[in-house]
C-alpha cells in the first residue's frame, strides 16, 4: 500500500510539474504572423514612429503579459539607422527556447560590442513597455518589450517620474 501511495505521489508531482512547464514556456504565447506584424522604428527628427519594410518575420506574443513579445525579421541593408531614435538602455528579455530565432544573450553581447544598433521600435506600446528592435549592420533585426522608467517606478506602485505621462487608473494604488 505504501509503494502505492508513493508511486501515485510521484505521477502526481510529476504531472504538476510537467505543467508548470508548459504553462510557462508554452500556453499563453501565440505566434504573430507577418500579415499582422508592423514593424515600427522611431524617426529622430519627429519622435514619430513609422512603419519599415521588412521581410522573414516570425514573432510570438502572448496575451498574459506585456512583455512577452518577441520577433526576428529582415529590414533593407542599408537602412539609415541613424535616422532613428537610439535606445541606450537596451536590455534583450529572454524568450522560450522553441523560438529559436531571437537569442537575447548573443543580442546582448552583440548591443555591448556594437555589433548591433539597438532603436525605439515604439515607446509606450503599452503604459510603460517600449518595443525596442535590435539592428544588425546586415539588416537582420530582433525585438522585444521592454519596461521603460515610466512603467518601471509606477509598477511598483510609486508615483510616475517627471517627464512621464499620467498612468491609468489601473496601475495608480
Amino acid at each position: 500500500m505504501a509503494r502505492l501511495a508513493i508511486l501515485l505521489m510521484l505521477v502526481v508531482a510529476a504531472a504538476v510539474g510537467l505543467g508548470m512547464w508548459y504553462l510557462q514556456t508554452r500556453a499563453f504565447y501565440f505566434e504573430v504572423g507577418p500579415e499582422v506584424a508592423e514593424v515600427q522604428l522611431t524617426e529622430l527628427a519627429t519622435g514619430q514612429p513609422v512603419p519599415v519594410t521588412f521581410e522573414n518575420y516570425q514573432g510570438i506574443d502572448a496575451d498574459s503579459s506585456p512583455i512577452r513579445y518577441r520577433a526576428c525579421f529582415q529590414l533593407p541593408e542599408g537602412i539609415a539607422l541613424g535616422a532613428f531614435q537610439p535606445y541606450p538602455a537596451a536590455e534583450p528579455l529572454t524568450g522560450p527556447r522553441w523560438f529559436d530565432c531571437y537569442d537575447a544573450n548573443q543580442v546582448g553581447d552583440d548591443i555591448e560590442e556594437g555589433l548591433a544598433t539597438p532603436l525605439l521600435g515604439q515607446g509606450d506600446i503599452e503604459y510603460g513597455v517600449d518595443r525596442v528592435v535590435a539592428v544588425y549592420p546586415d539588416g537582420r533585426a530582433m525585438s522585444w518589450h521592454q519596461i521603460n522608467p515610466c512603467g518601471a517606478a509606477v509598477y511598483d506602485g510609486e508615483p510616475a517620474p517627471e517627464g512621464c505621462p499620467p498612468p491609468p487608473e489601473e496601475y495608480v494604488r
